[in-house]
């Protein structure tokens, strides 16, 4: 499901051109359109949150993935500009539901395994995103029309839905067990719990939506300034700019694709901290040493510093003592978009006050306040252990 969820979302950014084309968007309406998208997003997650509880990560990520096929094929069909941003909308809600459902599905395989995997699910995602955009640049070569690749996109994802519908597992919440937030009376959980239909994560959990933030706005800082940085600090070109973000992609999937070992060798507090201490150590290379080496050098640092950040915070929510899974993984998720949608900008207004090149030190400031915030990642039975 992740790599199902991650090469739809490849699939879309792959064609985003050519979706403007269609509609002779300008630079500013298509950036207001994406934000429909993101907006979606955000609102779906406490929706999403309370499904989970009520029937079950399982069933729920089951029927959003047909939802989110048919969202796809939605864009591609869309007439108009008005059209396209409920599309926009429709197609971010079911990405960012399905985000909170799978997240909540792989905490309950963690658990049923007893032991870290939450890495080698989002080695999957990124994997699946890689792929996408891959099929994009098939597509684009053959001549296909957006329609003909997201229908083809959106049959497969139908086909693959009805196949993993069929994997016979039993969230705890379907199968009429209860978890460790639910089991508590109502008296002992939170005021908030009880008043709130989507209660806000407290101590230990707002924290870890906080180290959230600083990575989401870490990873989209990367995604949509590191080619940019690389132009006007090393002067190359656009095509050789484009290693930048590449060379952070790669060497992150990498990174997940053994983070579990990792995680389990030396737990996730320690994980957590030497990943952010190598997030900003490779921010600080290549800010200081301003050469193209350097540069990928410090931006595959920042790759393996970024990769593990959002498995342990997933992890960690998934099985908070005090909000149930679905909850609890809905409310960083919102920290970590909100990240996500504030860095570009952030890093945008910094630099036309004080150029590109020290804009990234922001990068490094947070890295380093994920470093200190590590130990709020330790599962809830051993919170504050180093």
């Amino acid at each position: 499901m992740f790599f199902l969820n991650g090469s739809l979302y490849g699939i879309w950014a792959s064609r985003v051109p050519a979706i403007a084309e269609m509609h002779q968007l300008s630079e500013s309406l298509l950036g207001i359109l994406l934000l429909s998208m993101a907006a979606g997003a955000i609102v779906s997650f406490p929706l999403a949150g309370k499904l989970v509880d009520l029937y079950g990560s399982a069933e729920v990520t089951k029927k959003i993935a047909f939802a989110y096929g048919a969202t796809l094929v939605a864009l591609a069909v869309a007439p108009n500009v008005w059209l396209l941003g409920l599309s926009l909308f429709l197609f971010g809600a079911a990405h960012g539901s399905m985000d909170v459902s799978m997240n909540a599905w792989a905490g309950e395989v963690e658990r049923y395994l007893k032991k870290p995997i939450m890495s080698s699910f989002h080695a999957m995602w990124s994997l699946g995103t890689g792929a996408g955009a891959a099929s994009g640049y098939v597509a684009v070569r053959l001549g296909a029309e957006p329609m003909l690749h997201f229908l083809v996109a959106a049959s497969l994802c139908l086909a693959l839905s009805l196949y993993f519908g069929l994997i016979p597992w039993k969230s705890p919440v379907a199968a009429g067990q209860k978890t460790d937030a639910s089991e508590a009376t109502p008296e002992a959980k939170p005021a908030s719990a009880k008043k709130k239909r989507f209660p806000l994560p407290q101590g230990a959990l707002a924290l870890a939506g906080i180290i959230g933030f600083c990575s989401a706005l870490g990873e989209g800082g990367m995604a949509d300034w590191s080619a940019i940085f690389l132009v006007q600090v090393t002067a190359v070109d656009d095509g050789i700019a484009a290693l930048g973000f590449a060379t952070f992609s790669v060497v992150m999937v990498g990174m997940r694709l053994v983070g579990d070992r990792i995680i389990t060798r030396l737990g996730a507090v320690r994980a957590a901290r030497l990943s952010s201490l190598a997030a900003a150590s490779g921010s600080l290379l290549a800010i200081l040493a301003g050469t193209l080496p350097a540069a990928l050098c410090g931006f595959a640092l920042m790759g393996v510093g970024y990769a593990l950040i959002f498995p342990l915070i997933f992890s960690r929510a998934a099985n908070d003592d005090k909000l149930s899974p679905g909850a609890a993984i809905a409310a960083v998720a919102t920290f970590g978009y909100g990240g996500g949608l504030l860095g570009p900008v952030l890093i945008g207004l910094l630099a036309d006050i004080f150029f590109i090149r020290w804009a990234f030190l922001l990068l490094s400031a947070l890295a380093l306040v994920i470093a200190i915030l590590a130990p709020v990642l330790a599962p809830p039975a051993d919170n504050g252990s180093r």
